[in-house]
């Protein structure tokens, strides 16, 4: 049954949980409660199993197969997250913060390719358990990275609202609570600082695999306009890292906005060039080459069903 898991069935149930979500800040109940999270678990399962089955097909950990199941680890872990917050604190209303970027990057998976990228693909003069291992650890810490500005992003947004809300001196209702603004404040500042420290690492794992490819018989290209766009990504990212540092009291408001133009920036730039790149804009020696012909646009529909 968990082999025939499609996308369309975790997304459907983050949408319903997100809706449930909506519903708790006008009447709170514990019906709702469970339908929360009795479809978040659902929706986590079926994510699972779909993501333990494109593994198999592709011989690869979900991590390194494709964008595509690169960007459902990172909503995974989002996932994983917000059960883990909605069940040890019932009252903390992070859903309709969280909900939304888990949907959208679900949403972004189904635009990009799902195809093995040529840098993981095999090459008869290099070792492949070498190119896997480091490929790994690059793709993990580039995940870390991400879901720190992404964690930034949240929290930001948390601390514009609640911000507004104690400036009219307006309450939640039924009781849900959002933190305070110095604890949101301190939370936010720490993932803007690790985050950026973490994406370096990881792409500079990823330039040395790039090295390492020079050495066989199919290398692989720097001039990747999509390795390109990444380093416009790390610059913007590092005047952030700069800002957070440097700046001794940096107020709230100012570190939210920060993070969530970074994340913004960071998302519309990486789904950007992804989307071009499955559309042919990458060359044959690009790193972000697939290694079968690209999907027609009927694929999107396609994943869903």
């Amino acid at each position: 049954m968990l082999s025939n898991v499609t996308v369309f069935c975790f997304l459907a149930s983050y949408v319903i949980v997100l809706a449930c979500e909506l519903i708790r800040w006008l009447k709170r109940s514990s019906l709702n409660r469970v339908l929360i999270i009795g479809l978040g678990c659902a929706g986590l399962v079926a994510q699972t199993a779909y993501l333990w089955n494109r593994g198999l097909q592709s011989d690869l950990p979900p991590l390194m197969a494709s964008s595509h199941d690169w960007l459902l680890v990172l909503s995974w872990m989002a996932i994983v997250l917000y059960l883990f917050v909605s069940l040890m604190d019932k009252s903390l209303a992070v859903g309709p913060f969280l909900l939304p970027v888990v949907i959208l990057l679900i949403v972004g998976a189904l635009l990009v390719s799902d195809q093995p990228h040529t840098i993981m693909l095999g090459d008869p003069d290099l070792s492949v358990t070498v190119l896997r291992r480091w490929g790994m650890l690059h793709a993990t810490l580039l995940m870390f990275g991400a879901g720190g500005v992404m964690a930034g992003c949240i929290l930001g947004l948390m601390y514009l609202v609640q911000h507004r809300r104690l400036k009219h001196k307006q309450l939640l209702h039924d009781g849900l609570t959002l933190p305070s603004l110095a604890s949101l404040a301190r939370w936010n500042w720490w993932a803007g600082v690790i985050s950026f420290p973490v994406l370096t690492l990881g792409m500079l794992i990823g330039v040395g695999m790039g090295w390492y490819k020079q050495q066989g018989s199919q290398p692989v290209s720097f001039a990747d306009p999509v390795i390109i766009g990444y380093g416009v990504v790390w610059f913007v990212m590092l005047v952030m890292f700069f800002l957070l540092v440097r700046t001794r009291h940096p107020g709230g408001r100012q570190v939210a906005w920060w993070t969530i133009w970074a994340f913004t920036f960071l998302l519309v730039t990486v789904l950007g060039l992804q989307i071009l790149t499955k559309g042919g804009v990458a060359s044959l020696n690009s790193w972000h080459a697939h290694s079968r012909q690209v999907l027609p646009s009927s694929a999107f529909v396609a994943r869903l069903s």
